[in-house]
């Protein structure tokens, strides 16, 4: 294994919080890679993976809430669907700069929301939205496996209406977790994310997954599994 893959993401006690919303959003000039305070939060290789999210989320048409702009490599597969409106909350103040600016080029309406997450989704009303993709990179060591809980608990059953769809992923941790844990994935989304999503309200039956085959390049630094998991998760 080369070097920076054995590196951890994050050190013990690490907090990236505080700084994330003012630090640089460094896209490379291919446009293949982001980075913000040298965390690798993004890549152009995870396309496929994205798309297959985007269609997740957007499978009901209407109203789509999406946490987590990045490289807009899912908001733009969200935009080729048949939906209404598309909410998009971003914190970073260069990738929402970049948000603004391409919500101005798309087909259907955006609706972009500026805040960490924990500040905007308290603010939106219940039943609001047929599909939620959540993808926001973890802000510090504590909550690397388990920030995507606390949306999930909290807020994703409460704000879909009824037969909405919930799809998240946290490729940060659970490349980690297939590379140190777990050697199928499906068992590792079984044992790690079911519990919480059971404890958000959502039924074990309305609980599905896809895994497709996607080989990470092998400089990346958050995940080496050949394959990835889609979660397809619908409010009863």
């Amino acid at each position: 294994m080369s070097a920076p893959a054995a590196t951890p993401i994050f050190a013990p006690g690490e907090n990236c919080s505080p700084a994330w919303r003012a630090a640089p959003a460094a896209y490379d000039a291919s446009d293949t890679h982001l980075q913000i305070l040298g965390k690798p939060v993004m890549e152009r290789w995870e396309t496929p993976y994205m798309h297959a999210l985007a269609a997740a989320a957007s499978s009901k048409g209407g109203r789509i809430l999406e946490v987590g702009f990045g490289m807009a490599i899912a908001a733009t597969k969200v935009q080729e669907a048949a939906i209404d409106e598309h909410w998009i909350i971003e914190c970073n103040d260069s990738v929402f700069q970049r948000l603004q600016d391409w919500a101005q080029r798309q087909p259907h309406k955006v609706v972009p929301l500026k805040g960490l997450w924990e500040e905007v989704v308290s603010t939106l009303p219940d039943g609001h939205f047929d599909g939620i993709l959540y993808d926001t990179y973890p802000l510090s060591e504590e909550t690397w496996h388990t920030h995507q809980f606390n949306f999930i608990r909290g807020h994703a059953f409460r704000l879909l209406k009824p037969g909405g769809v919930l799809t998240y992923c946290n490729l940060t941790s659970w490349g980690e977790l297939m590379k140190s844990k777990y050697e199928d994935i499906s068992t590792m989304f079984e044992e790690t994310q079911v519990p919480a999503l059971l404890e958000a309200g959502f039924l074990k039956e309305n609980i599905r997954t896809q895994v497709m085959k996607l080989v990470p390049p092998a400089d990346c630094r958050y995940y080496a599994f050949p394959q990835m998991i889609t979660p397809l998760v619908t409010k009863h």
